[in-house]
């Protein structure tokens, strides 16, 4: 079935709404679980990078407002990383991929975006209050701005974590930085990829108001501390059948 075929695009439309909902809940643009439904309804390799880009730029955008209005966000724990990302993720927009190379990378995200959402990895700091280390952060962000420019995310996956084990920040700190470090390095991306003769596929167009409205909500009730355990089960299991799709075609 064709991917604008009407009856498609809004049953599609309606589970991305579902999964922009949790990632938003968390401050993530939800990248990663864009491209695990693209791949298990079979979109195109050409339209799922740019419209996860397209897509995640919206969502991380308002779950950034929302974190940011409820005080979370601290610039100081942002730049470092954003300094080398942004360019980063500039290149790795505008570098043609093979696609069976492609689906591996997007394979080993999609398992780390797994064990990020079951809280196997990065659930609480552990160190308090610890000094950010700019060197590490510079390295950092120019290693996760350069894949996720590649492959379509935003990077919030890896660097939350990143955030977490090494003490700079707690959850809903955490939350609002890769909020906007996914926005940004989204947007690079984008324009990496359009710079380079990439063009956005009509399917970014029709998904973004369902995008809007899911992490809309989930960025509101997110901020606010509401939690959605049942819904990151079944994201997971999404993911994971992605995962093992990706990983075996």
């Amino acid at each position: 079935m064709s991917t604008i075929d009407p009856v498609f695009m809004i049953s599609f439309s309606l589970i991305l709404a579902v999964v922009a909902f949790l990632y938003g809940s968390v401050g993530h643009g939800g990248a990663s679980g864009y491209l695990a439904l693209m791949a298990l309804f079979g979109f195109s390799l050409l339209v799922m990078k740019p419209t996860a880009l397209i897509l995640n730029i919206f969502v991380s955008g308002i779950s950034f407002y929302f974190f940011r209005a409820n005080k979370f966000f601290n610039w100081k724990l942002f730049y470092p990383f954003a300094i080398t990302s942004i360019p980063a993720a500039f290149i790795g927009g505008g570098i043609p991929i093979n696609p069976t190379l492609y689906k591996q990378i997007l394979g080993v995200f999609l398992f780390l975006a797994i064990l990020r959402i079951l809280g196997l990895f990065g659930k609480a700091p552990l160190k308090e209050n610890q000094k950010v280390n700019i060197p590490l952060a510079l390295a950092v962000g120019l290693g996760i701005g350069f894949f996720s420019g590649m492959i379509g995310i935003g990077g919030g996956i890896i660097l939350s974590p990143v955030i977490l084990l090494l003490g700079w920040g707690n959850l809903k700190e955490s939350a609002a930085v890769s909020a906007l470090f996914i926005f940004v390095n989204s947007a690079s991306g984008a324009l990496g990829f359009v710079t380079n003769g990439g063009e956005i596929p009509q399917e970014a167009f029709y998904l973004i108001p369902s995008a809007l409205v899911g992490g809309t909500l989930g960025s509101y009730y997110g901020s606010s501390r509401f939690s959605f355990p049942v819904l990151k089960y079944i994201l997971s299991a999404v993911l994971f059948i992605a995962f093992i799709k990706l990983m075996t075609i």
